[in-house]
């Protein structure tokens, strides 16, 4: 396991007073949310459906899916190249889903799939950083992030969308310390990191992440609401020039931000659901999880991510026995997705949530003796739905072996660009690093002209 607390021997600025949001904001210490002026004028004014008041939910599908077996099937390919699974025809011309989808495939005029985004980076830990950054980094685990995460360039431009919660929330965690993906702020400093959903929603024991405040903080023992808003207060007008502000550490800082509200709270508490709405997710991790993310994007969350790998369900790096792996895999996954998708629909939020899903690459093209399929870059699908991209239509193709891009190539920077678009950013804008450089967020690649044309 890699600690990426910290990159290439930087430290990052530490939480001051400001950081505080005294107004009832939820901030997540280290974790803090950035509420920039303009950006929650932003956030207030939008319209419904329009970019200041979108959210986006990223299913990142760690380990690397299978295109041939989900989104890009080759049915008329060798055996060894379609695999196990057949296929369902859709009511969208050309576009065909494995088997195991069926949910999905029945959303087909709401889905976009991209089949032809490709890269060269063919280690889980290079073409994670690539994917989620937009930039290229050989040897990433021996270097560390270099670039910030597209989660957290969201919350550090556009902010919560509600006061009262976090811009940016990782279910159940982030990656911080999980070797091989990179999910955290870099250079923008840790207060724009990801707020951790900690734990399995889909276990009766789930417990939304701790709001109380720990013994250590001097004000802990205030029982009484009332009174510990004003010593809350008192405390944060005061926190530069005390002693107790400054030795407090990230989670301590987390506690008491979080612990001057209830909205966060109740956005993470599945137990205010009705059971049948449960159900209907599915009673596993990743509808759990998809269902706390609507939740939490409803509430105000901007970004919510939703990792799931081999200590939940099983990630997606099948090097081996991938028809049993994927027979147990999708359908939950087809569940949720599918699910969800209709659920926003449902309550009016299909223009306001962009549900994305992807991982750092695809598979090879044919199936080794070992029953699986090895690392491929040269090829993957993106399915993306709602955020007022135009549904019902096919991106690009594969060549029919899906081992490269026949038309319409594109790059993990295309990719980030039109996710950046969705909720108002500038994809040809900068950030500064820690030397105060202007960064661009993504080093090349434009909006998809076919998503929001």
């Amino acid at each position: 396991m890699s600690d990426h607390t910290s990159w290439n021997g930087l430290n990052f600025r530490p939480l001051g007073r400001r950081g505080f949001i005294k107004t009832g904001a939820l901030g997540v210490g280290g974790l803090s949310l950035p509420l920039l002026p303009q950006l929650q004028a932003l956030g207030a004014s939008g319209k419904k459906g329009s970019a200041q008041d979108r959210s986006i939910i990223l299913f990142w599908m760690a380990g690397g899916p299978s295109h041939l077996d989900t989104y890009d099937p080759k049915p008329e390919a060798a055996a060894e190249i379609r695999g196990p699974f057949g296929t369902i025809e859709t009511k969208v011309p050309g576009m065909q889903l494995c088997e195991l989808l069926p949910r999905q495939a029945k959303l087909a005029e709401r889905l976009t799939i991209i089949r032809s985004i490709a890269h060269n980076l063919a280690v889980h830990d290079d073409g994670s950083h690539w994917m989620q950054t937009g930039y290229p980094l050989l040897n990433a685990r021996a270097r560390g992030q270099t670039h910030p995460a597209e989660g957290t360039v969201v919350s550090r431009l556009r902010g919560s969308r509600e006061t009262g919660m976090p811009a940016y929330v990782c279910i159940p965690e982030d990656y911080r310390s999980h070797m091989g993906f990179y999910q955290t702020a870099a250079y923008l400093g840790s207060k724009y990191n990801a707020l951790n959903a900690g734990g399995d929603p889909s276990l009766g024991n789930y417990r939304p992440p701790e709001f109380s405040l720990p013994k250590t903080v001097p004000l802990a023992r205030l029982d009484d609401r009332k009174n510990l808003l004003s010593s809350l207060d008192r405390f944060a007008a005061h926190a530069d020039s005390i002693k107790q502000w400054g030795e407090l550490d990230d989670a301590q800082r987390q506690a008491i931000e979080l612990a001057s509200g209830s909205r966060a709270r109740q956005a993470f508490d599945l137990s205010q659901e009705k059971q049948a709405t449960r159900e209907s997710f599915g009673q596993h991790a990743y509808g759990q999880g998809a269902l706390l993310a609507r939740r939490l994007v409803e509430a105000g969350v901007r970004f919510v991510t939703i990792n799931l790998y081999e200590k939940d369900v099983d990630w997606w790096d099948d090097h081996t026995s991938i028809e049993a792996n994927l027979r147990k895999r999708l359908p939950p996954f087809d569940q949720a997705i599918a699910t969800l998708i209709s659920d926003l629909a449902d309550r009016g939020l299909s223009d306001n949530v962009l549900v994305a899903a992807y991982g750092e690459f695809g598979r090879s093209p044919r199936i080794d003796k070992g029953g699986g399929r090895g690392h491929w870059p040269g090829a993957m699908s993106v399915l993306l739905s709602g955020a007022g991209i135009r549904g019902g239509q096919i991106i690009g193709s594969t060549a029919p072996d899906g081992s490269a891009p026949k038309d319409r190539p594109l790059t993990p920077g295309h990719l980030l660009a039109t996710l950046y678009y969705t909720v108002g950013i500038d994809p040809h804008g900068t950030l500064p690093d820690l030397q105060n450089r202007p960064i661009p967020l993504v080093p090349e690649g434009d909006v998809i002209r076919e998503c929001v044309g």
